[in-house]
């Protein structure tokens, strides 16, 4: 039996992928500035530089999570057409949005009892989560069902890892990410955290560095100790109006160990709120996160 695959806006997968693979969206809502805005989801219908030349002249976002309605009103329609769901969410560890999914799952559930409605805690967000519902695609096409792809991709979750750095720590500050004083020194010694996604799901500080290049570097050299079998994989560069360093990123990537496939995108407006501009990331499949 076929199953339809969910994300929303944060998974950042560009609009061809999405087609390409069959795989839904979901909006996400935010305020800029105080003014109601909604993300489609479509990279396509994105202007990154406009976006995030916002945030460099201090506008003010404020993000929104899903809400159990959403996924009702989204859900309902596949059910009652026999087709089972998945739904791959972004990390419980940074948003309320997972939990609001799987309210609904639950209650769907009741009531389609011959169908599998699942919610899968990606661990991340932006490609960590877009990057898992482009596996699961890959196994619907294998022939699997959603019970079988579900189980699988909830323990492989803890594979697909995510590193990144930022070019202002005052955004992280501004989500709690990071102190004042944390932030306000970092940025007078020109220091270039490098962050990640980690075993629980929550974003911490992985190493610090000292300026832009050697944080790039630090990301390669990550990808290098810990990615397993890149000749098999999708591999993916997302960035907040930084396209240069994205391609150079790539360079020290594919140097290290040339992927299958290797995507490079704009961050997405819905989480590249909390990062700001600048911000360079790096989701690949590898070690366990408890292994690294």
């Amino acid at each position: 039996m076929s199953f339809t695959i969910f994300v929303d806006g944060s998974s950042n997968l560009p609009g061809a992928v999405l087609r390409e693979l069959d795989i839904r969206t979901l909006p996400c809502s935010y305020t800029i500035n105080g003014q109601p805005s909604t993300y489609n989801g479509r990279l396509d219908s994105f202007n990154p530089h406009e976006y995030y030349e916002m945030l460099r002249q201090g506008c003010k976002v404020q993000t929104s999570l899903l809400n159990t309605q959403l996924f009702l009103d989204s859900f309902r329609p596949e059910l009652e057409q026999g087709r089972d769901v998945l739904y791959f969410s972004m990390s419980s560890g940074i948003s309320g949005t997972c939990q609001a999914g799987k309210i609904a799952a639950e209650e769907l559930s009741e009531e389609f009892p011959g169908r599998t409605v699942r919610v899968i805690d990606s661990l991340g967000s932006g490609f960590g989560t877009g990057l898992m519902a482009c596996n699961a695609s890959d196994l619907r096409a294998q022939g699997k069902t959603a019970r079988e792809a579900a189980d699988f991709l909830d323990g492989d979750a803890h594979n697909m890892l995510q590193f990144f750095t930022v070019d202002d720590l005052n955004f992280l500050k501004r989500t709690g990410r990071v102190s004042g004083a944390t932030a306000m020194i970092g940025t007078v010694l020109n220091i270039k955290p490098v962050l990640w996604g980690d075993p629980t799901g929550h974003i911490t500080a992985r190493s610090k560095q000292r300026g832009r290049k050697k944080a790039l570097a630090a990301i390669a050299e990550e990808y290098k100790n810990a990615v397993i079998a890149p000749e098999t994989q999708r591999v993916a560069i997302s960035h907040g109006d930084c396209e240069e360093e994205a391609l150079r990123l790539a360079e020290l990537i594919r140097a290290v160990a040339e992927p299958k496939e290797l995507i490079i995108a704009p961050h997405e407006p819905f989480t590249g709120a909390h990062v700001g501009p600048g911000m360079l990331a790096l989701f690949f499949h590898g070690k366990k996160r408890t292994e690294i």
